[in-house]
């Protein structure tokens, strides 16, 4: 599946996306810090993910069928 990086997620991962395969919400997060280190976990830990449009799914969330995944971190306005 696509994982695109957006903000200070990209900067992060040195990259604006990756494939890659996981079964679970849990299971990407895990395998996306093993790639990335210790500052994309720092960076995560603060992100939301969208996983086909919907945030808020939990680590155990099954991911089979799933297109595409956003990691996109808070974002200032006003």
């Amino acid at each position: 599946m696509l994982v695109r990086f957006f903000a200070a997620a990209e900067a992060a991962a040195g990259a604006g996306s990756v494939e890659v395969e996981a079964t679970t919400v849990g299971e990407l997060k895990k395998l996306l810090v093993a790639r990335h280190g210790e500052g994309f976990e720092a960076v995560l830990g603060r992100c939301s993910l969208l996983v086909d449009g919907k945030a808020g799914l939990s680590d155990d969330h099954d991911l089979a069928g799933v297109g595409g995944i956003d990691i996109l971190p808070p974002f200032a306005g006003g």
